[in-house]
């Protein structure tokens, strides 16, 4: 713990902020300009344009600044979980499998300022790579719903969209602590002089290895027991990842910008014992570099051409940590690198009142390397998108788009996009079309995979060059009603999908076992211990059917209320068998109840959210059960000095100590230890001057 309070220290060490005039945030609050904002906030993601939430033809749900600071917690799972009930995650020790709305995360595309975040390990997203204490909010976009974005987008699209810097100088340092071993700490450093901003962060992230059972089942000639094992539910890690990224605006005209961000993971996985299974010979160790540079030149105030280039290399290695063969304690060895390249040009032009056109050219260039089958490929696809929206008649608006893709491996495709928007008085009606593809990914064509898990069955995943592109027509209808205090809104959709890629599982041949010889690292012995395999397919077809709601009231006394339900029916066919598509659920429900007030130098905030999700299917075994999640969190904030505002926040997740306590493979309901105490502190230093 010592030196956790010396990294805390540390990181308020590095300057003295400039903020805000107290009297004048106050006021603001006070005024209820900051509630108004929250409920019509400005969105990007489905148009391509800055416009008001209200005004935006194709649906976006935003979660801002605000909502992410009620729910204490600087985890990204757990603020997208509390407030998008149709978002749901599974982390384990390979990554994040992540769902939207029935379908998994490589059908889910993730931006970070509308630029492609890569770091997937075996289709799963690492997503300690997100930094939320710089983000300004975060836009969801359902289905195959804009032709700005091509494959990876049928089931949706997230945007994370950070804060550029905006004081002249600017300190933030930010604690959380709860139980399990995690702890977070955040540092932030803005600078801005005259045309130069420059914005630094800091993250470092711990949790502790934890198990609810410690045991596992086994089936061993034909009995199925119980045994003792040291294979925990959540793997601890400790990370670090640090963020810069300067600005320099030379005139009205012009704004450019250059970032990087180094990432740096290794976990701590139990080590492995000859009485026990389920400990290990190595940790995972990830890396990663990510360069963007790029800007935005303004021909006029309504028209712009902006250029943003991305380079993002992430690496993932083994570290041993005791002997095993021929490595030592200490040894790392390659496992697996990805590289994305991509160069987005794009323009903005209005060519008369009350009209957006956005157009571009992409071309980006995906590469995978992996030891396991001595694996090195990559793909190209080339872009180009237009996108028009326009006013029509009365109040109806239309938008407009056609998107071609060129992929190296999967050909050339079309895909157009069609939106409408009925406005009548506070109510706002609309429908989309879009269609969609999603190229095969490098690993779902080239992957050779063999984990020996421990001394238990072995899991062995082979690719499939002869993949066939999925493809997706997407078809959704909303009503929304939107107020200055109260907003409401519901959306049916209907998302059909063709030669959807999955991975099958089959009964063990001995043609397998003699390819693997030959094409894996295995031994005979390991070879015979192998019953079953995964191989990627295309489904036959595909259909996810559902809807969702959502409410958010602004009442008086500092009290709001926000709840959303999703109803998603995912199925997909299989040699002319229809079957539940694998981990996707029925209902979830997330619900929030918010209080807020000032009074004088303290502020006071009490949250409770809850999230209540019906069963998740896997096709061929047991069906993992519901359950209904809550957190209490309450932020206590102070500002009776004149260099410094203190932000406390005190809080309980999982009020009702639910946990999954079911054998290690089978516990795959709720992944959490049970309740804990939750302690944050974030510290504002200021300027006295401008005080």
């Amino acid at each position: 713990m010592n030196y956790k309070i010396a990294l805390f220290f540390f990181s308020i060490s590095l300057g003295v902020s400039a903020q805000r005039p107290f009297l004048q945030k106050d006021t603001m609050r006070r005024s209820g300009i900051n509630k108004t904002n929250e409920l019509n906030p400005i969105v990007v993601t489905g148009s391509g344009t800055h416009q008001r939430l209200k005004n935006t033809i194709t649906p976006v749900t935003v979660i801002n600044a605000n909502d992410i600071r009620q729910t204490g917690t600087t985890d990204f799972m757990q603020v997208m979980q509390q407030t998008v009930p149709g978002l749901s995650f599974l982390p384990n020790s390979m990554g994040s499998y992540l769902m939207l709305n029935g379908l998994s995360n490589k059908y889910v595309l993730i931006l970070v300022n509308g630029k492609k975040l890569i770091g997937d390990i075996s289709n799963n997203i690492d997503l300690g790579r997100l930094d939320l204490s710089r983000v300004k909010r975060i836009e969801v976009l359902n289905g195959a719903g804009s032709s700005l974005y091509g494959s990876d987008a049928i089931a949706g699209v997230i945007n994370i969209i950070t804060a550029d810097p905006q004081d002249e100088l600017s300190l933030t340092s930010s604690s959380r602590f709860s139980g399990k071993g995690i702890f977070t700490q955040t540092a932030n450093l803005d600078i801005v002089k005259g045309k130069w901003g420059s914005s630094t962060s800091f993250k470092h992230d711990e949790a502790d290895s934890w198990q609810n059972s410690p045991y596992e089942q086994v089936t061993e000639n034909g009995a199925t027991t119980l045994r003792e094992t040291l294979y925990p539910l959540s793997v601890g890690y400790h990370s670090n990842m640090l963020n810069q990224k300067f600005t320099f605006k030379p005139n009205e005209r012009l704004s450019t910008y250059l970032s990087g961000n180094y990432y740096w993971k290794l976990t701590d996985r139990p080590r492995a014992r000859k009485d026990v299974t389920g400990g290990y010979n190595y940790d995972l160790h990830y890396e990663s570099w990510r360069f963007e540079g790029g800007g935005v030149y303004k021909f006029s105030p309504k028209a712009s051409l902006q250029l943003d280039l991305t380079a993002d290399d992430y690496d993932q290695h083994h570290r041993y940590t005791v002997e095993s063969g021929k490595y030592q304690p200490g040894d790392y060895t390659f496992t697996k690198n990805q590289r994305f390249y991509d160069a987005e040009l794009r323009g903005i032009l209005h060519f008369y009142d009350q009209s957006t056109t956005v157009f571009g050219l992409d071309a980006r260039d995906d590469q995978l390397k992996a030891s396991s089958g001595n694996i090195e490929g990559s793909a190209s696809t080339l872009s180009a998108y237009a996108q028009h929206e326009t006013p029509i008649v009365g109040g109806l608006k239309a938008v407009a788009g056609l998107r071609f893709d060129h992929h190296e491996q999967a050909g050339s495709h079309l895909s157009p996009k069609l939106a409408l928007m009925q406005s009548v008085g506070d109510f706002r009606f609309r429908a989309t079309y879009a269609h969609g593809f999603i190229a095969p990914q490098l690993n779902e064509l080239y992957y050779k995979y063999y984990n020996d898990n421990g001394g238990r069955v072995p899991s062995v995943i082979i690719g499939n060059e002869h993949l066939k592109p999925g493809k997706s027509n997407y078809l959704s209808v909303s009503t929304e009603w939107r107020t200055r205090r109260v907003s409401a809104g519901v959306t049916g959709y209907l998302n059909f999908l063709d030669q959807m890629i999955t991975r099958q599982s089959y009964t063990i041949t001995d043609e397998v076992k003699a390819w693997a010889l030959q094409h894996l690292e295995v031994t005979q012995a390991q070879v015979d211990r192998m019953t079953r395999f995964s191989r990627y397919v295309n489904f036959d077809r595909a259909i996810v059917r559902g809807f969702q709601t959502d409410v958010t009231a602004r009442l008086p006394l500092g009290f709001s209320l926000t709840g959303g339900y999703n109803f998603a029916y995912s199925r997909g066919k299989l040699s002319g068998e229809w079957q539940n598509i694998e981990r996707s659920m029925r209902h979830t429900a997330t619900l929030s109840a918010n209080y807020a007030h000032r009074w004088l130098h303290y502020g006071l905030s009490v949250n409770l959210n809850g999230r209540l999700q019906s069963k998740r299917y896997y096709p061929g075994e047991e069906a993992a059960p519901g359950y209904g999640l809550w957190n209490l969190n309450t932020r206590h904030s102070f500002t009776p000095f004149i260099w410094v505002d203190a932000d406390f926040s005190l809080g309980v997740d999982n009020i009702f100590n639910r946990k999954d306590m079911r054998p290690y493979g089978l516990n795959r309901s709720l992944l959490s230890p049970g309740r804990m105490l939750v302690f944050g502190l974030t510290l504002k230093f200021k300027n006295p001057s401008k005080s």
